[in-house]
């Protein structure tokens, strides 16, 4: 096992554990576990969090880009503009709806969509777009906004990395018809299991979701369309109330070792994620790129020190995608990204003595610790 994990979740219970405990236990007392006081009280605190008006607590991220979808009325034949540089969840949620997704490339610096890019790909069957705010950091939202606005899109922001990132002062979710959020353990604001959540201003919309995702009924046998049980639990929202309330602390946290990673390794080799003058990241992850990747890899696993690369093969070169018949070359910035990334140890407990070792060994230069 790595002495010094990429994502270290045992540390952060213990950090809270008697109020997590003591939530846990009140769930159970109640036996409030599908629906109750915990899941309204948590979608109102995110909401608010968010600075939007509604929240719907749902079962994990993939459910929550899916039911954002079909809650805008996407279905078959219609087609979605995103990034093939994400997980395939954004991918996945566009196909179960029966749209087809259209993949645009990323910037070279950011590593986000390249909202230059999106109009191009504009067609007749295009209905929506999805910016993925990768890494913690939001895409480039005026531009998407105004594209979208000019040939009335519809916005699905896929927030799933960027809990508590703001875009020109703006939270991520905040500023799409829609937006879609997985807590998934390790994410900033990260579940004990599965869980998602979807915000939005308009009401019909959330309320068009939440029906959807309860079989399809607002009246208990009454079922007024065919849905799906996707459904926040109430152990996942009394965890997650818990840790909304120290998300800010943790992603301050988070800037702050980003701040040291990207300072220490600023004359070395490697080539952190740039940060866009008006967002504003919370270091979901810490991705670094480097043309000798396996022997960077390697040299810190001798030490152990974990890495992840996210994500290896991109979405349009996957064989789950294989019938959408995108050659390799057809998004050159997105294949060329994917043989250099590396992903760093990056979470709020990380010490000065943790980072220093990272660098250390990345760089093989003696780098001070911290203050």
């Amino acid at each position: 096992m790595n002495k010094l994990p990429l994502v270290n979740l045992f540390a952060q219970y213990q950090a809270i554990k008697p109020d997590v405990d003591r939530a846990i236990e009140k769930v159970i007392n109640s036996s409030a576990f599908v629906g109750g006081e915990e899941v309204r009280s948590f979608e109102e605190e995110f909401a608010a969090y968010c600075e939007v008006e509604h929240c719907v607590g749902v079962a994990n991220g993939t459910d929550a880009i899916y039911l954002a979808l079909r809650s805008l009325g996407i279905g078959k034949g219609d087609e979605v503009i995103t990034v093939s540089h994400t997980f395939i969840a954004t991918a996945e949620a566009i196909t179960l709806t029966g749209a087809t997704p259209v993949f645009v490339d990323i910037k070279e610096d950011t590593m986000l969509m390249d909202p230059a890019l999106v109009e191009a790909a504009i067609t007749p069957r295009t209905k929506a777009v999805i910016p993925v705010h990768l890494y913690g950091q939001t895409c480039e939202m005026d531009e998407v906004l105004h594209i979208a606005q000019k040939h009335k899109l519809k916005v699905v922001e896929d927030a799933a990395q960027a809990h508590g990132a703001r875009w020109n002062g703006k939270r991520a979710g905040s500023m799409g018809d829609v937006a879609c959020f997985s807590f998934y353990p390790g994410k900033n604001l990260g579940a004990f299991g599965d869980a998602g959540g979807v915000i939005s201003n308009d009401k019909a919309i959330t309320d068009r979701l939440r029906t959807i995702a309860n079989h399809g009924s607002t009246t208990k046998y009454s079922h007024e369309v065919e849905g799906v049980n996707s459904r926040l639990d109430g152990l996942q929202a009394a965890i997650l109330r818990i840790k909304l309330r120290r998300l800010d602390e943790w992603n301050e946290q988070r800037r702050s070792h980003a701040k040291y990673y990207t300072s220490a390794l600023s004359k070395s080799e490697l080539t952190p994620v740039a940060v866009h003058p008006d967002a504003e990241p919370v270091w979901h992850l810490y991705v670094v790129r480097s043309t000798e990747r396996e022997e960077l890899q390697k040299r810190l696993s001798d030490e152990g020190i974990a890495t992840g690369i996210h994500y290896p093969t991109p979405l349009h070169l996957q064989p789950a995608y294989k019938y959408l018949d995108i050659p390799f070359g057809a998004l050159p910035v997105t294949e060329r990204v994917a043989q250099e990334i590396v992903s760093l140890p990056m979470y709020p407990e990380l010490t000065p003595v943790d980072l220093e070792a990272v660098v250390k060994t990345a760089t093989r230069t003696s780098i001070g610790v911290m203050n």
